[in-house]
């Protein structure tokens, strides 16, 4: 199995390229919910990814309920600025999938109130209102794999 990151309708292709990149490097999938704030031909998707694109697993859906069909036993992490449990709260496992949303608005405030229980957030200070896309699912994502002691790393 693998972890999976999924991205609802990701604006900034630089943002989408790095979380690529991480997603080739931890052997995490990539799941895209439409629309995209860019074509996935864009030359700054692309360069943001490197030459990693071929070790990334990435499929697209046209909504989140498609997603949520395709994987009806998934555990779902909806990552949010307004979340109550901070990431390291909870204990994650194989499989997990890590919800993020589009870099100006975050998820959907009725997604977020249909998982109460699996909302996460980064803790910051200051007048900062949030990390970067990219910064934040790669913190998660490394968490989960810190406490899955790393599987298939070296």
């Amino acid at each position: 199995m693998a972890l999976h990151i999924v991205l609802v309708e990701p604006e900034i292709p630089a943002n989408t390229g790095n979380i690529a990149r991480t997603c080739a490097a931890t052997g995490a999938h990539l799941h895209l919910v439409r629309p995209l704030g860019f074509q996935t031909d864009d030359r700054t998707l692309k360069r943001a990814g490197l030459d990693y694109w071929h070790a990334v697993n990435v499929a697209y859906y046209d909504s989140f309920s498609e997603l949520k069909e395709r994987f009806p036993a998934g555990r779902f992490f909806f990552a949010s600025t307004r979340a109550e449990k901070r990431y390291t709260e909870f204990s994650y496992r194989d499989g997990d999938f890590f919800v993020f949303g589009k870099e100006t608005k975050g998820l959907p405030q009725e997604l977020l109130a249909a998982h109460p229980d699996t909302c996460l957030r980064l803790p910051m200070t200051g007048d900062v209102r949030s990390l970067n896309l990219s910064n934040s699912a790669a913190v998660v994502v490394f968490e989960a794999l810190r406490q899955l002691d790393y599987p298939g790393m070296s």
